[in-house]
């Protein structure tokens, strides 16, 4: 099997090795067949996508609404290889799913407005499909309505181009699109369990997704209801992808 690649961009060792190894555990992939390449660490090697299966990208704390001179000189060279990259996979309809981060980078590359109308605390939401992400491969096996883990400061405030709408939550109407036949983004973590997003919240405490004193509350807030569907899709794309 060609392998699968992971984008990453967290700089922190513990968040970042907990995340690979979710979505090692979700995929069913061993760390032959999902490679991660840790962006923040250095430039992003030339991929060749005919040698891959598909590519995911995990969340972090970069926020492609930033004012540009803000952003660090490390955040500025992830941004514009992932332009070049969505340069070569929007038009091939290569497979690839961008979670959380990953939308972000999608929706830049297709001009969407990004800002901060629509952000999530961090906690868990209810997310319902659309009529086409009822129909769509990628969420086989999900039920129509069901919770996932979200905390982000920014969303997407409408569809972009060329975009079809899977999924939307009562606080941010863009949860997950797909673009083309192969190409999906989703806001929420399909990514995460409940030890991984208590992991995310004392790593990031300092990050400014919560109050000093809202540490307790956000710990509470994960646990509202159990998160158990949102990994079916990361299984799916493999599935549906390998080759």
């Amino acid at each position: 099997m060609k392998p699968f690649v992971l984008l990453a961009t967290r700089a922190e060792d513990v968040p970042a090795d907990e995340e690979y190894e979710l979505f090692l555990r979700f995929t069913g992939l061993d760390g032959r067949n999902l490679r991660r390449i840790r962006l923040e660490a250095g430039p992003l090697p030339s991929l060749d996508l005919d040698a891959l299966s598909g590519i995911f990208v995990g969340g972090g704390p970069f926020n492609a609404s930033d004012p540009i001179e803000t952003k660090s000189p490390v955040q500025r060279r992830v941004e514009s290889e992932f332009a070049d990259l969505l340069g070569r996979v929007v038009p091939a309809d290569f497979p690839f799913l961008g979670a959380c981060y990953g939308i972000g980078t999608v929706g830049a590359h297709l001009g969407a407005t990004i800002d901060r109308r629509f952000g999530e605390p961090i906690s868990v939401v209810d997310v319902e499909l659309s009529p086409a992400g009822a129909a769509d491969p990628l969420l086989r096996g999900m039920p129509e309505r069901f919770t996932a883990f979200v905390g982000h400061k920014e969303a997407i405030a409408s569809l972009p181009p060329r975009a079809t709408l899977l999924a939307s939550s009562a606080g941010c109407p863009v949860q997950m699109f797909r673009v083309g036949s192969n190409v999906y983004a989703t806001q929420f973590h399909p990514e995460l369990d409940l030890d991984g997003i208590r992991t995310r919240i004392h790593a990031y405490a300092g990050y400014g997704y919560f109050a000093a004193d809202e540490l307790d509350p956000t710990l509470a807030a994960v646990r509202r209801e159990p998160v158990t569907h949102t990994g079916t899709i990361l299984r799916n794309f493999v599935e549906r992808y390998a080759r």
